[in-house]
C-alpha cells in the first residue's frame, strides 16, 4: 500500500481521485495548489503525488520541479486534461513519471500508479 498524497484546485477532484486511489492505496494529505503542495511534500514524504498541472498561485509543472529538485527520489504523476500534451511534455521535463488523463478511469489510475512505483 502506497502513501499518495493528491494535489487539484478542485476539490471535487480531489474526492474523485480520493475515491478511486483510497481502494488501494493510503491517501496522506492533499493541497489545492503547487505551493501548498511543495510544503505539504515536505512534511508528509509521500510515495507518490498526483499533481494537477493547471492551478493558481504555483500550477503543477513549477511545484514538481520544486518538489524533484529537492528530493530527487520523489514519484509525481500528472493529472492533465486531453489537449495538454505540451505542458505533460514540460512537466515530464521537470521531474514527472507519468501521467493520466482526465475525466479518470480507475484502473488506469491505479496502473500508472504502480508503473511509477516500479509495482
Amino acid at each position: 500500500m502506497a502513501r499518495v498524497m493528491l494535489v487539484d484546485d478542485s476539490k471535487f477532484m480531489r474526492g474523485v481521485l480520493s475515491k478511486i486511489v483510497g481502494e488501494k492505496h493510503e491517501i496522506v494529505g492533499e493541497a489545492e495548489n503547487g505551493q501548498i503542495a511543495v510544503e505539504t511534500y515536505e512534511k508528509l514524504r509521500p510515495d507518490i503525488v498526483l499533481m494537477d498541472i493547471v492551478m493558481p498561485d504555483m500550477d503543477g509543472i513549477e511545484a514538481t520541479k520544486a518538489i524533484t529538485d529537492k528530493y530527487p527520489e520523489a514519484r509525481v504523476v500528472m493529472c492533465t486534461s486531453m489537449g495538454q500534451e505540451g505542458k505533460v511534455k514540460r512537466a515530464i521535463a521537470a521531474g514527472a513519471q507519468g501521467y493520466i488523463v482526465k475525466p479518470f478511469e480507475g484502473p488506469e489510475v491505479l496502473k500508472e500508479i504502480d508503473t511509477v512505483l516500479g509495482g
